[in-house]
């Protein structure tokens, strides 16, 4: 070769490497400038739909799924090959091979549709689907197919073919509720997906290109024809053998239906009360949005077993609630608002309103001790009215003398109303106001007030009950932990945005109180819900004609409540020693996992002796009440 020519080759050998690396360059760049306008890949990995929230309890457990979420996921290497390869053969036969875009798959899917004279088989690959799914929408426009065919060249190259799939398979829908194999197996076949055989999984894979219509709970034949293209797509991709071929093909349905896991709540009045109360601390554009976390305070093992005793022991036929919230924080670790969800969604733990009895005398008493009674004061425990209203005792039975203490361990309704008459409604009522108690509903200035004549929410009554527990503190309950958004960010938490609470009651006076009703435990009226070794405070409540049964008892560390009665409003036939005996059997089940612990000491001695002494309060008609 001649000089001349050598140099010509080197220069255009030169010239070819330049234009080869600018052109490399150039596209190395405007990959970098198209990526930086599409989403992180990443994304896939943390995907929520718009509208979905988890609600957890607060060790963590998923109570529901709401929305269009995956109920459940699976991990790529528990799922079975079978599983994956079918998906492969229905969806995105060269799934492995290909970068994103198939363009062998689509002109393969084209001759296959026009031989056929219908639409047979897409030409979407799997990673373009999930790229649908995630990041766009359904769309048949020339500029989503457009981004979709980029986001899926990213995908490929940020992420590996097995985590595409596993995005894949969790996400894709397939039916009736169902997003993701896991979902799907069970829906349609009550199974785990590693337990589903060859048809089955055949029809699942058969779905994605229609879910509502290739469905075999509603178009059985038609998911047949549908299972029996996926088969054959299989053997012809050597995935199974002609002998399963054929026998996958001779299968029935054999379907067992199955409603989607977490779809019902497991606690599903606390839920219903979530509902409610999330609207009060996120916008509607966050809870569109969707992705939500929501981990609650409930105590979902505590919840299971509120409503086994409420169901085995309420009295008679009555309905009934158990309420638990925890004094120093205000978490209600559990709420059971009814015996069964699907008779009725009417929650008695937050919308029944129901006449607290004689467990609204913790009012008028820690009035009492506020104005600068003490508990060993006596009354005049006997017949007398006020302007027409004459109160009674339980069986019309007197005593005549006796202490303040005393008068609230043996539920004397006459001393309650000599209370209220003398301390003055304002003092009561506002005492009410501070505890949580007739704030929503005006409390009227009559004396049937003392001993429970306007109606309560067991909730309002336990939060009352739950701020003296805590030595006057009232904080607001919550059913709240933390939210978390779709990036798992958190947008409310508890412990910064939680309600911190309020000293409302002297610490005296409610260590006092405290002291008082743990009387009421020993020896009075709340006997039955006496626990071995561990101190317990707490008050019975019955309305007029056993209407209402009531029992609210505090161990230091769980404040519950229990109620009984009908939602007609019937008389019960019983009395609230049932309230306080379905207590026992309650707190039975779950106090021993607390620690024992001991209120704090009265301030003062509390000797038996000094409810032998004190001043004598005489029975008085008081000033007319304003009307």
């Amino acid at each position: 070769m001649k000089p001349s020519d050598r140099r010509n080759w080197l220069v255009f050998l030169g010239t070819a490497i330049t234009l080869g690396c600018c052109t490399s360059f150039s596209e190395f760049l405007i990959s970098k400038a198209i990526d930086s306008l599409l989403p992180s890949a990443k994304g896939v990995t943390s995907y929520r739909r718009p509208g979905t929230i988890t609600i957890l309890s607060s060790n963590g457990e998923v109570i529901q799924k709401l929305g269009p979420a995956t109920r459940e996921k699976v991990e790529i290497d528990k799922m079975t090959e079978l599983i994956k390869k079918s998906f492969v053969a229905a969806e995105d036969r060269r799934f492995f091979k290909h970068k994103g875009i198939d363009s062998w798959g689509i002109i393969r899917a084209l001759l296959r549709n026009i031989k056929k004279g219908s639409v047979q088989e897409g030409g979407s690959t799997i990673t373009q689907q999930l790229a649908r799914t995630v990041f766009l929408s359904q769309d048949k426009t020339l500029t989503r197919k457009l981004k979709e065919a980029a986001l899926a060249y990213k995908l490929e190259r940020e992420l590996s073919k097995e985590e595409i799939l596993q995005e894949y398979l969790n996400n894709v829908y397939l039916g009736s509720g169902a997003y993701g194999i896991a979902d799907a197996s069970w829906v349609y076949f009550s199974k785990e997906p590693n337990e589903l055989n060859l048809a089955e999984v055949a029809i699942i894979a058969g779905l994605p290109p229609a879910p509502s219509l290739y469905s075999p709970l509603v178009n059985p034949n038609l998911a047949i024809k549908r299972r029996n293209i996926v088969l054959n797509r299989m053997f012809e991709a050597g995935y199974i053998s002609n002998i399963e071929f054929k026998r996958a093909l001779e299968n029935s349905l054999a379907l067992k239906p199955a409603i989607p896991k977490f779809y019902n709540s497991s606690a599903p009045f606390f839920t219903s009360w979530i509902a409610k109360e999330i609207p009060k601390i996120l916008s509607p554009e966050q809870l569109e949005i969707g992705g939500l976390k929501i981990k609650t305070t409930l105590n979902l093992n505590w919840q299971k077993e509120a409503q086994k005793v409420l169901r085995k022991f309420s009295p008679g036929n009555t309905e009934g609630s158990i309420l638990s919230i925890e004094p120093n924080t205000g978490k209600v670790r559990v709420m059971v608002g009814g015996k069964d969800f699907t008779s009725t969604q009417f929650n008695r733990a937050t919308q029944a309103l129901r006449s607290p009895g004689s467990t609204f005398k913790l009012i008028p008493f820690v009035s009492a001790l506020e104005y600068g009674l003490k508990p060993e004061d006596k009354f005049i425990d006997t017949p007398i009215c006020w302007y027409g209203y004459c109160p009674k005792n339980f069986g019309n039975k007197y005593v005549g003398e006796v202490s303040l203490a005393d008068a609230l361990k043996d539920s004397h309704n006459t001393v309650a109303v000599q209370i209220l008459a003398k301390v003055g409604f304002e003092r009561v009522i506002s005492t009410a106001n501070r505890l949580g108690i007739g704030n929503q509903r005006k409390l009227g200035k009559y004396y049937p007030l003392a001993i429970g004549a306007y109606e309560q929410t067991l909730l309002e009554m336990t939060s009352a009950y739950s701020a003296i527990t805590n030595r006057g503190v009232y904080i607001k309950p919550t059913p709240f932990e933390e939210i978390r958004g779709a990036n798992n960010a958190i947008l409310w938490s508890n412990k910064s945005n939680g309600d911190k609470g309020k000293k409302v009651i002297n610490r005296d006076i409610a260590d006092t109180m405290n002291w008082m009703l743990q009387r009421v435990v020993k020896n009075g009226t709340g006997l039955a819900a006496t626990l071995p070794n561990r101190p317990v405070a707490g008050k019975t409540g019955t309305s007029e004609g056993g209407r209402d049964l009531w029992f609210i008892g505090s161990i230091p560390q769980l404040t519950t409540g229990v109620w009984f009665g009908y939602d007609n409003n019937k008389e019960t036939k019983s009395g609230s020693g049932e309230a306080a005996w379905v207590w026992k059997k309650f707190m039975s089940e779950v106090s021993p996992s607390l620690k024992i612990i001991n209120f704090p000491s009265r301030p003062i001695s509390n000797k038996e002796v000094e409810l032998k002494e004190g001043k004598l309060i005489l029975p008085v008609k008081g000033p007319r009440p304003k009307l």
